[in-house]
């Protein structure tokens, strides 16, 4: 048998051809499909007597007419959804195979579960899928899933990497995850075949593990079934039928197959690679694309039996104990594209590409040296989907009502499987899921950019790329950049990271500012973003808005749907704004934004369109514009309201001007008196700013005196500069999004997705102000409101401060005379107070409610990379507590 250190020879003296090829569209993949033969050292691959499949001649059993749920794909996620379908009650679920179970990519995948990643949701995800797989199947069917505890070391080859390690130790103290740091030599004890001589150390959980596909698979359809669900193969999809509603909604009215057809209102589409295939057949764009992903199975190593799966970040490799053996994979710098997926592989492999795969294999020698001279059983190159931020794609399409996505999952879908299929579950049962998924609902891509295959490749490429990469607090991509800009923009070009016969950047300026910022500890512009915080609070700083979005909801029934959709009070005189949430039947948070009241008109203008009855100007986040806009739909549509919902996002433009000196900054610029009599907070005018209509608002995002200009896109720019002229002589600066985090932090405002997220009610978040609970008037989640309080609250958020500088990101435990209570969901510095500012949501140990005094009568930690720093809780903003500063008073 051919060694790994023959691979690396025949690698290095039979390059590829065309190292220099062009940038087309078929050159970033490989030229062959999987069938061709290729040049390889060594004698055997999986795919022999497996390659593309027949499929037999007829479905596995009789198709039903009807079905209430139909779940097209038999891998990880198909099946872990329908075994939860069937738990949590629902009747007459269907899962489609086009072939056998596993087939496509989840019969080759490695199967590795590790318990800790750098999110508090993918910890959770990942412990319910171990329940399920370790423990729950083999409970209820008395079958085993093939899970082997053998327990996960992650390899740290610099103090960055440790550092990163050291986070995810302490937030799995606030999830009850054991791990432990270890020294090179301890190291060296549990795992002797291991070089340890460039290593800073270790994080060892020991309850890591790993999963057998085909047996995790066949235990949940049985278990399924035994439920109720029924699973047939060798049935593929041929179509879905689509109908639309006497209010122009279209929705999903069944699926056709080759065998017959089964009338269904909803579809999950967990097709994996072939996703965007199924999304076709519906009209719902699948943003995600197939490459090839590869791992190779040694012989028999002497001593490496019972040794913990090992992942070298650094070496981009991971060493998965497979018996006696080792599966070695990674992932590259420059995969391979499977550029025609074809419908017709099903238990194939594609021939290892040993040029691409070579990286690996040096990382894996210089860890387990005795790889050298350990031969090569078989090669696995399958194919894998991988999606635009390495996150699974999930929820209902926002192009089709009852079509649910369930793919995507970036080679994680065994791990991450138990836990994403409870949720879809959930969330086709009860229209929401149970935890925090806008991570990776399909609804946080704005329409515009998957509509963009260049955006979906590159920005898919890199996550590929830097899948292995050190988290960081404040990590950019560098990829898809210019797909959507704002008037104040400015161009850069992504390299492809110097693969596919792209060069790499000289001089990639943004890659290179960004590099500074790469850190655990304060960065190299945390002085930029003092001067800017500072200057903010003594005089006034402007905020290039543009990227927020901004809808109007008008019409007949508009106040009505307002009242509905929105936690506060909006239906007000034209002329104010109002702070409020919007929220789900749980009483989770779907966001906070700012609604303004209008004034009908008749007669359109850039700020306003034509309508009769009433109509509101809705301004949020533009990161969660898409995730707002699919919600508003689909409430609208469920309450079968006549209004509109108008998307003008793209069309106005909106800076902010912050800070003491901004009225009289603004008073040259606009045509109106802005006194407090005159122009009070939380109203907006339709006004003149340096001859351009504009939509002032006075609000504040940062706790200062201070307007928003909502401007018509064209008159942004002579806009702004007239602005930048008036507050030449008060002091005015350009500020950027890291000030605003900084500066909002100190005031006390919400994040939405950071404080504020789906599973936390307004109530938890301190925001009970934005709840219109004094009024008669019902809102969605009123009723989940009412019993939340009614049994008083399982949790809240809670600020902290420390005396001690050091600087906090997020995922920090929290810990109460002696006990962890919590973990920090955002922390920033604060510069007015100089003091680090933390955010947490922090529970009872002993079960029962979290009352005020119950948050003044702690001792608290927090714990930042295993070292605990005293901290105080703060019940209100240690910034400006009574709000002197928004009304103007300094």
């Amino acid at each position: 048998m051919a060694s790994l250190s023959r691979a690396l020879r025949v690698a290095a003296a039979h390059p590829r051809q065309s190292p220099t090829r062009g940038m087309g569209p078929c050159n970033l993949s490989s030229a062959a499909g999987p069938t061709a033969e290729k040049s390889v050292p060594y004698q055997r691959t999986l795919k022999e007597g497996q390659g593309t499949s027949v499929v037999a001649q007829g479905p596995s059993r009789p198709l039903p007419s009807t079905a209430n749920v139909v779940v097209i794909g038999g891998g990880s996620l198909g099946c872990q959804t329908l075994y939860h379908l069937a738990k949590l009650g629902m009747s007459g679920a269907v899962l489609l195979e086009r072939e056998r179970l596993t087939s496509g990519t989840t019969w080759h995948t490695a199967g590795l579960l590790w318990q800790l990643r750098p999110s508090d949701v993918e910890v959770e995800l990942l412990a319910h899928t171990r329940r399920v797989v370790s423990r729950e199947l083999e409970e209820e069917t008395g079958l085993h899933t093939g899970w082997i505890q053998n327990g996960g070391l992650f390899i740290a080859s610099n103090r960055q990497r440790l550092d990163e390690y050291k986070r995810l130790m302490s937030l799995g103290k606030a999830y009850g995850v054991e791990s432990h740091v270890l020294s090179p030599a301890e190291t060296k004890t549990l795992y002797p075949l291991m070089n340890v001589d460039d290593l800073y150390g270790t994080l060892y959980v020991p309850h890591d593990g790993t999963m057998d596909p085909a047996g995790t698979c066949t235990t949940l359809a049985r278990a399924a079934s035994a439920r109720g669900a029924q699973v047939i193969e060798n049935c593929p999809v041929t179509g879905i039928r689509v109908w639309t509603d006497d209010f122009g909604v279209r929705r999903v009215a069944g699926v056709e197959t080759q065998h017959g057809s089964i009338q269904t209102p909803c579809v999950v589409n967990c097709a994996g690679v072939w996703a965007s295939a199924v999304g076709r057949m519906a009209g719902v764009k699948v943003p995600l694309v197939a490459m090839h992903h590869a791992y190779v199975v040694t012989e028999r190593i002497e001593g490496i039996q019972n040794m913990p799966n090992v992942r070298d970040h650094d070496a981009s490799v991971y060493l998965r104990l497979q018996g006696d053996a080792l599966s070695v994979g990674g992932y590259e710098a420059n995969p391979i594209f499977w550029e025609e997926v074809s419908d017709k592989f099903a238990f194939g492999l594609f021939d290892l590409d040993w040029e691409v795969f070579t990286q690996h294999i040096e990382g894996a020698i210089n860890r387990v040296p005795v790889l050298e001279k350990t031969g090569i059983k078989s090669t696995v190159c399958g194919p894998e989907s991988f999606t635009p931020d390495h996150k699974p794609l999930m929820g209902e399409a926002p192009e089709l009502r009852g079509f649910f996505l369930g793919c995507g999952f970036n080679s994680a879908g065994m791990m991450l499987g138990g836990g994403c299929g409870q949720e879809l579950a959930h969330w086709i049962i009860h229209g929401r899921p149970e935890k925090d998924m806008h991570g990776y609902d399909i609804r946080r891509f704005h329409h515009s950019l998957t509509d963009h295959p260049r955006w979906i490749r590159e920005r898919s490429h890199e996550s590929y790329a830097k899948n292995y990469s050190v988290v960081f607090p404040h990590d950019e991509p560098l990829a898809g950049r210019n797909m959507r800009r704002d008037p104040l923009h400015e161009v850069l070009e992504y390299d492809y990271y110097g693969a596919y016969g792209s060069r790499a950047h000289e001089d990639y300026a943004y890659r290179r500012l960004l590099a500074d910022e790469y850190t655990f500890a304060f960065p190299p512009h945390h002085d930029t973003i003092k001067k800017e915080c500072l200057a903010c609070r003594g005089a006034a700083a402007v905020f290039d808005m543009s990227y927020f979005g901004k809808f109007y909801l008008v019409g007949l029934d508009a106040r009505k749907a307002a009242d509905w959709l929105f936690s506060a009070d909006v239906s007000r005189p034209p002329g104010s704004t109002v702070y409020t949430c919007m929220l789900n039947h749980r009483g989770g948070t779907e966001s906070d934004l700012t609604v303004s009241r209008l004034a009908p008109s008749h007669q359109a203008s850039p700020l306003a369109p034509a309508f009769e009855g009433d109509g509101y100007y809705l301004a949020m986040g533009g990161a969660v514009a898409q995730h707002n806009w699919s919600h508003i739909t689909t409430v609208l549509q469920d309450q079968k309201s006549q209004c509109q919902l108008i998307d003008s996002s793209e069309d106005l433009g909106m800076i902010s001007i912050q800070g003491p000196a901004s009225r009289a900054i603004l008073q040259e610029v606009l045509d109106a008196d802005l006194s407090n009599e005159a122009f009070p907070f939380s109203t907006h005018k339709l006004l003149r700013a340096a001859g351009h209509l504009v939509r002032a608002m006075r609000l504040s995002f940062v706790g200062e005196l201070g307007w928003e200009l909502h401007i018509p896109k064209a008159s942004c720019v002579p806009v702004y500069r007239a602005v930048m002229a008036a507050g030449a002589k008060h002091g005015l600066i350009n500020a950027g999004y890291r000030a605003i985090d900084s500066l909002s932090i100190e005031k006390g405002y919400r994040h939405w997705h950071a404080d504020l997220r789906p599973d936390d009610s307004p109530l938890e978040a301190g925001l009970a102000f934005t709840c219109k609970l004094k009024s008669p008037v019902p809102f969605l989640g009123r009723e989940a409101l009412e019993q939340q309080r009614a049994a008083g609250l399982r949790r809240r958020l809670v600020c902290f401060t420390m005396e001690d500088k050091v600087p906090m990101f997020g995922l920090e435990a929290i810990w109460r005379n002696g006990q962890v209570v919590g973990h920090v969901r955002r922390a920033d510095f604060g510069f007015a107070i100089d003091k680090t500012i933390a955010y947490g949501y922090i529970h009872d140990p002993s079960g029962g409610p979290v009352s005020l005094d119950f948050v003044k009568s702690g001792d608290y930690a927090l714990e930042r990379m295993g070292v605990t720093y005293g901290a105080q809780a703060h019940l209100k903003s240690p910034f400006d507590p009574n709000n002197k500063r928004v009304k103007g008073i300094y």
